[in-house]
């Protein structure tokens, strides 16, 4: 299985997007440096991401401080010992404090290896994460594709790869997840260069903060 670890991969899959289609060669042209954007796998990982679920990056970056402070770390066994008042107190959401202590008690028991699971093939471990309540499709595939480098995983709920998508390929209205998973396949086997490709275009081109943000 292919994998991003390095800028010379980001290279290597944007020369063959561009190949691919001309209309993803004249976005590579506008949209400056693509980033790698890789961070270690587990479950602090997988925690930030599971907080910037429907909000913008200022609101997640605020539970984020917000959370570490009230927990020490961010780590399974610091956020279960938390309290529900406390997790209220550093402004979670229920929903996100419930799917915070489910993935950390399957950390916990060992009945989820976060870093195992990162090599494992993109669907069995779409399904493996979203097992758990809470967990859906964005929020595993943004885990794999920056905590486990796959080259072909591609979060079409993501709502400035809809819009990036959009502008770039004439569309009259932003794609719905399906709409956008269906366009994404010409670009197999290089679609999680394609998503990093489409948020530097947002950020550059469509000068928007360019995190991932899941759409409501």
């Amino acid at each position: 299985m292919r994998r991003i670890d390095s800028t010379d991969d980001i290279a290597d899959g944007l020369l063959e997007l561009a190949r691919m289609d001309t209309r993803l060669a004249r976005a590579i042209e506008r949209s400056g440096s693509v980033p790698l954007r890789r961070k270690p796998p587990g479950y602090a990982a997988l925690a930030e991401i599971i907080l910037s679920q429907m909000v913008s990056k200022a609101s997640a970056n605020a539970l984020w401080r917000k959370l570490e402070l009230a927990a020490g770390e961010i780590s399974p066994a610091a956020i279960l010992a938390l309290s529900p008042e406390a997790l209220r107190k550093a402004g979670l959401s229920r929903a996100k404090a419930e799917t915070l202590i489910r993935v950390g008690e399957a950390v916990a028991a060992g009945e989820l290896d976060l870093e195992h699971l990162c090599g494992l093939e993109g669907r069995e471990a779409i399904s493996t994460m979203t097992a758990i309540k809470g967990v859906g499709p964005w929020t595993a595939e943004v885990y794999l594709l920056f905590c486990a480098g796959h080259a072909d995983v591609f979060p079409a709920g993501d709502v400035a790869l809809q819009s990036a998508a959009a502008d770039i390929l004439g569309l009259d209205v932003r794609p719905q997840p399906r709409a956008l998973y269906k366009l994404a396949e010409a670009w197999s086997p290089w679609r999680g260069v394609a998503a990093r490709l489409l948020w530097a275009y947002y950020a550059e081109v469509m000068r928007r903060d360019a995190t991932p943000v899941e759409a409501g």
